[in-house]
């Protein structure tokens, strides 16, 4: 749990990083004295950063390891539960944000149909992550970088879900849509983490080393903002 702690520290200090959580809360809207659910919490970082901002931010994650870890780090605003049965009641929420989430998920569609269920009308829904088969990685070799890129996706539930943020909400009945694009670029040595979670092989791992050493290194990742609006005027009640 530690070295994923660790990973996921490091990842969230990039300028990238921060730029996208930034706007994420910015796509949620005013969230000062609302009710704001961070799905797939993690280390809990962003419900500290919407606490900031004036909302009642809860996070929620299944892995107790993590939650143990953010009550911890940010005090006690977590709660067990799953994406797809959120510990809240109809039309209770003010504000949805899952990150780096629903490529985790077999269904993803119900787990944005459950952030319609638990929204408020005129609440905001928040989906970000990465669409797994878009990674762009400079290498001497692309055909093995082809099958090591493919081979990463595969090993997520619904690797191409982010490409489907957009329908899925308009399946679920939100409204007003909006799609943005922010481009995790690594040129060197702290991406080298990142490309030691690929299945890749000795001799290719140890070309990006050599890139990173020579300033050569290149690694491109689309970071895919989808928000939208449960229907229905704010504050009124189903």
């Amino acid at each position: 749990m530690s070295n994923l702690l660790a990973v996921l520290d490091l990842a969230e200090r990039m300028p990238w990083a921060v730029e996208v959580r930034e706007r994420s809360y910015e796509l949620l809207g005013e969230v000062r004295d609302q009710v704001v659910v961070d799905v797939g919490c993690g280390g809990g970082r962003a419900v500290a950063e919407l606490t900031e901002r004036g909302a009642n931010a809860v996070g929620v994650d299944l892995d107790e390891g993590m939650l143990t870890a953010a009550r911890q780090r940010w005090g006690p605003r977590f709660r067990a539960g799953d994406a797809l049965a959120l510990p809240f009641d109809d039309g209770t929420v003010g504000g949805y944000r899952a990150d780096k989430v629903l490529h985790a998920l077999d269904r993803p569609a119900d787990a944005v149909r459950e952030a319609r269920r638990v929204l408020a009308p005129g609440g905001r829904a928040v989906l970000l992550g990465q669409d797994w088969d878009t990674m762009v990685i400079d290498s001497d070799d692309p055909a093995t970088t082809r099958r090591i890129v493919a081979r990463r996706a595969d090993r997520v539930a619904s690797p191409r879900v982010a490409r489907a943020y957009r329908a899925l909400l308009l399946d679920a009945g939100f409204t007003d849509p909006v799609v943005e694009v922010v481009t995790a670029v690594f040129t060197g040595p702290e991406s080298l983490p990142v490309l030691g979670t690929l299945d890749a092989p000795p001799d290719w791992l140890a070309e990006q080393r050599d890139r990173a050493e020579r300033d050569r290194l290149f690694v491109a990742m689309p970071m895919f903002l989808v928000a939208a609006t449960a229907p229905g005027r704010p504050g009124e009640r189903r």
